[in-house]
């Protein structure tokens, strides 16, 4: 099958790898063209605009930053819609807006083509790895059509209902995993200040009740010093404000939520906005563990 994948980052580039592995042909677009080099040299063929990637695909997937990349790939000049969709599945991978999402399952209709929104989690790791977790939003057949696609590169993968549950499903994922790295770092905050044996600590909780994804994954990282991005900092700022933006539309308070991401929000603003969210730890400690 010709794939189309909009957006070659931290994950997407490992993902179009295990779509070339299964023998699919891939065509690719970055916005910085050197992020493609290396899937280039290992068979992807490289297309000018997101409308070439459509032009050359029956399946499109994208994967950018935030929802206004996502509108530019799918709305703008060049973008996707620029373009003859007829009969083309149209999958947006970005944590977005389920309000965008529903725009472009709206707008594939009309064109004569299909759209699913199918965000992921599990970061860089769950990427290289093929364990992504996909929440998938949109209509059952479609899905069924794709599932075994998103095989070749997750492990957990639901539909969660129509257009745009995809999307509200990823925004429950990040309001769990703001807890989860707000208790990791206090824990290792916390620890280190009792002086304790920090990989004890980690291995113990760890075996326990206690026991998350951020803890395992992210935890032996921090006390490497390696806050290269699992996943950005910007991008989880950018995640929390949407999952408070749709609360506040449901008349909800969220206020642990509310306080990770002003946490993050003053990571960001010392100069850490392009590393990894272990970085978190950055607002206590400042030195070698």
């Amino acid at each position: 099958m010709k794939i189309g994948f909009i957006g070659t980052g931290v994950m997407g580039a490992s993902i179009v790898k295990h779509l070339m592995n299964a023998g699919h042909e891939l065509i690719v677009y970055n916005r910085t063209k050197s992020k493609t080099d290396k899937l280039v040299s290992l068979g992807a063929t490289w297309a000018d605009t997101p409308k070439e990637v459509a032009e050359m695909s029956s399946l499109v997937f994208s994967m950018v930053g935030y929802p206004q990349d996502v509108e530019e790939i799918y709305y703008g000049e060049s973008g996707v819609f620029a373009t003859d969709v007829t009969g083309k599945i149209l999958i947006d991978m970005t944590t977005s807006t389920p309000t965008l999402a529903q725009r472009i399952a709206q707008t594939a209709k009309e064109r004569g083509a299909y759209s699913l929104d199918a965000p992921v989690s599990g970061g860089d790791l769950g990427a290289k790895n093929g364990t992504l977790t996909i929440m998938v939003g949109g209509e059952e057949d479609v899905y069924q059509q794709i599932q075994p696609i998103f095989e070749l590169f997750a492990k957990t993968i639901n539909l969660q209902g129509t257009a745009g549950k995809g999307q509200h499903t990823k925004m429950a994922n990040q309001i769990m995993i703001a807890g989860t790295m707000t208790g990791m770092t206090e824990l290792l905050v916390y620890a280190k200040a009792a002086d304790l044996d920090l990989e004890k600590v980690i291995a113990t909780v760890g075996g326990g009740s206690a026991a998350n994804w951020s803890l395992t994954n992210y935890s032996p990282r921090i006390l490497k010093e390696d806050f290269t991005p699992g996943f950005f900092v910007k991008h989880f700022i950018k995640d929390l404000k949407i999952a408070l933006d749709e609360a506040e539309k449901m008349n909800l308070t969220l206020p642990a939520t509310t306080l990770a991401k002003e946490l993050y929000e003053q990571l960001a603003a010392q100069g850490y906005e392009n590393n990894g969210t272990q970085s978190l730890i950055k607002l206590w400690w400042d030195e070698s563990v």
